[in-house]
């Protein structure tokens, strides 16, 4: 199903594919018809509901040959209650009765904690990790839950797996430990950021929280590293609410943020299509995929931009961010610049229009309109009229 998409994926500007857990899923205790794909049963195993290995070896090389990436969903903190794993059961932390026990705190009762201070286990874990890099040739991971194992594991493990000579892709699903930045993983959720966006788009906060935290994050994160920024996400969408409860007609203007200030930008699936609904966890719920939406040339424009203005390349290799000032306190205006890259970026952040003044900088520059995709003036002082909820940005490249 996802190869078939590969020239979809390509023609969207996709760089990295995300695949959520594709390993069997645990039969005791499972939440619902199919269980949950966190609840793993065999670490080097592929689920033959979603295929074979030579399927997967297909996908990846696929993906590959157009220049993408595939990086898996990892789940290291828990398995499935028959994973072979439980024969060693020094592996996992155990009840006071000496029995298996679903991590503290949670209702994943489909799952069983593992154990960290055991050295066996962490191998192991390693292990398996580096089978389906060198066996499949994936190009990293997303770490399920990272912040509940210590900094490190992380550590152990990245330094074991670099030997395997692939450069990989290390996503932590944690936004507060910024130390798994240090010398483990290439970025982290941007968990604080979307609450944010949330908020924004609820009226609780606005252009000051933005600023806020865009600074707090390139403060906050070591060189070389950076935060995936995203409206949604699969939690967020199953769990939460879909980008319509979120955001409804804000939602161009929101996604516009998390492409321009500086991260990864993160899409889910149907995103791009307008995906309106909540998608059931454990069941199979197919996404109907609405390739008409005028979703898909808007999120295709983002894409585009995001590539090819090095000014919002992610980490070190992106550019300088630096707050412009408007007078009005609903709209949010910044530039990013590297070189001769450059792009700005203005967003009113109410609902009635608002027009403002910017300087755009010390002499008249040429530039590309990311609504129009053609090149304006755009002089030193500038008005600029916006509508409610809709950004304005224009960058060297289109």
């Amino acid at each position: 199903g996802v190869t078939s998409q590969l020239n979809l994926l390509k023609s969207l500007g996709v760089g990295i594919l995300w695949l959520m857990p594709i390993h069997p899923i645990g039969l005791p205790e499972r939440k619902g018809s199919l269980g949950s794909p966190y609840s793993v049963a065999d670490y080097k195993a592929v689920n033959p509901e979603f295929g074979t290995d030579a399927d997967l070896r297909e996908l990846i090389a696929g993906a590959h040959a157009r220049g993408m990436h595939v990086i898996m969903d990892w789940v290291p903190n828990h398995t499935a209650w028959d994973n072979p794993w439980t024969a060693n059961k020094d592996w996992y932390l155990l009840d006071g009765s000496g029995n298996f026990q679903p991590p503290l705190g949670t209702d994943w009762s489909d799952v069983i904690q593992l154990n960290y201070g055991n050295a066996d286990m962490r191998l192991a874990m390693i292990d398996a990790m580096k089978y389906w890099v060198t066996n499949f040739e994936i190009d990293g991971f997303r770490q399920d839950a990272a912040g509940m194992e210590p900094v490190d594991f992380w550590e152990q493990a990245k330094t074991s797996l670099m030997k395997t000579g692939r450069p990989l892709f290390w996503l932590a699903e944690n936004g507060d430990r910024t130390e798994f930045l240090d010398t483990a993983f290439s970025a982290n959720y941007n968990w604080p950021g979307l609450e944010l966006l949330k908020n924004v788009a609820a009226g609780k906060a606005g252009k000051d929280e933005v600023l806020s935290q865009i600074f707090d994050e390139t403060y906050t994160h070591p060189d070389f590293s950076f935060p995936m920024n995203m409206i949604t996400n699969h939690d967020e969408n199953s769990w939460g609410g879909t980008v319509q409860h979120f955001y409804g007609s804000k939602e161009k203007a929101l996604a516009t943020l998390t492409f321009t200030w500086p991260g990864m930008p993160l899409l889910y699936n149907g995103q791009e299509t307008g995906l309106d609904k909540q998608l059931a966890f454990f069941e199979s719920d197919p996404i109907n995929w609405n390739y008409r939406s005028p979703l898909q040339t808007f999120y295709k424009n983002l894409v585009s931009l995001k590539k090819n203005n090095p000014a919002l390349w992610a980490g070190a290799a992106g550019g300088t961010f630096t707050a412009l000032a408007t007078n009005s306190s609903k709209v949010l205006a910044f530039k990013r610049a590297k070189g001769k890259s450059v792009v700005y970026t203005v967003i009113n952040l109410g609902s009635t229009k608002k027009t403002v003044s910017l300087k755009f900088g010390s002499k008249t520059q040429t530039l590309y309109n990311l609504s129009t995709r053609k090149k304006e003036t755009v002089k030193p002082t500038a008005k600029l009229t916006l509508n409610g909820w809709t950004a304005t940005v224009y960058s060297t490249a289109r």
